[in-house]
């Protein structure tokens, strides 16, 4: 197992992407804190975890609240007595064009996407740090969930890819700040994939029709294939890397025109 009786916290874990990460590190051997401001969604989590066999905690967690932030470390230390990993995936979508979006969504965006990211991350890096490497080991990783809008801006969520283009430097400014210390910073930038808030719009032909031109692989990705990705980073398999952004995007990135269609 990648990540056997290591202590990892994941945010926004109580559906679609977090909670396939959840679930995938506790797999990998992980005792998971599941973090998210939805209790009936994270117990259920929880409670998937436990039935497996692996263990796993709740607690709820704003990101966006410093004391929310400080409570979920306390958690973990209180529980486990370290912490390893740390999963910042806790995220929200604005749904307004340029023109008329509110000031107050524009800073609710941010606050939970990128100053959470920033006020968890410190946190559990302050903690890493302090407790130093794992014999054989770093000091600890953090993975951040970015996107492919951290590149391609939305006219109609433009907070959001506001906040995803911060994430993105923010990961780069955490990994050298933290290489002295041997806690290592990435993110993974998912495309198009089938998360819940995703389902009910991926059923439309021309919505679907869309998503396709502009994938090469020809399909929308699953959480799981996400929750991979992460896994791999936050394991000692990725012990040389830091800094960097994964794209799980079915080849969007590198896409200059749209496909055919088949």
């Amino acid at each position: 197992m990648l990540l056997e009786d290591r202590i990892a916290i994941v945010t926004g874990a109580g559906q679609g992407i977090g909670q396939a990460c959840a679930v995938r590190l506790a797999r990998e051997g992980a005792k998971v804190i599941v973090a998210d401001v939805n209790d009936d969604a994270g117990n259920r989590v929880v409670a998937e975890i436990r039935k497996s066999g692996g263990t796993a905690d709740f607690v709820d967690c704003d990101v966006s609240e410093k004391l929310d932030v400080h409570n979920l470390i306390a958690k973990a230390l209180e529980v486990h007595g370290r912490i390893d990993v740390l999963v910042n995936n806790a995220g929200i979508v604005d749904d307004a064009p340029f023109l008329d979006l509110p000031e107050e969504e524009f800073d609710r965006i941010l606050g939970v996407n990128l100053k959470g990211a920033f006020l968890a991350g410190q946190a559990a890096a302050r903690q890493m740090v302090k407790q130093g490497a794992r014999e054989g080991s770093g000091a600890g990783a953090i993975v951040n969930m970015s996107s492919v809008n951290a590149v391609f801006a939305l006219p109609d969520h433009v907070a959001y890819s506001v906040s995803k283009g911060g994430l993105a430097q923010l990961t780069k400014a955490m990994a050298i700040a933290l290489a002295p210390h041997g806690v290592r910073v990435n993110a993974v930038g998912p495309g198009t994939i089938e998360t819940p808030l995703l389902a009910g719009v991926v059923k439309d032909a021309a919505f679907r029709k869309k998503v396709l031109s502009r994938t090469p692989l020809g399909r929308v990705g699953q959480p799981a294939e996400v929750a991979a990705i992460v896994a791999w980073l936050a394991s000692d398999e990725a012990s040389y890397v830091t800094g960097t952004t994964v794209y799980a995007d079915g080849g969007r990135l590198p896409l200059n025109y749209v496909m055919p269609e088949k």
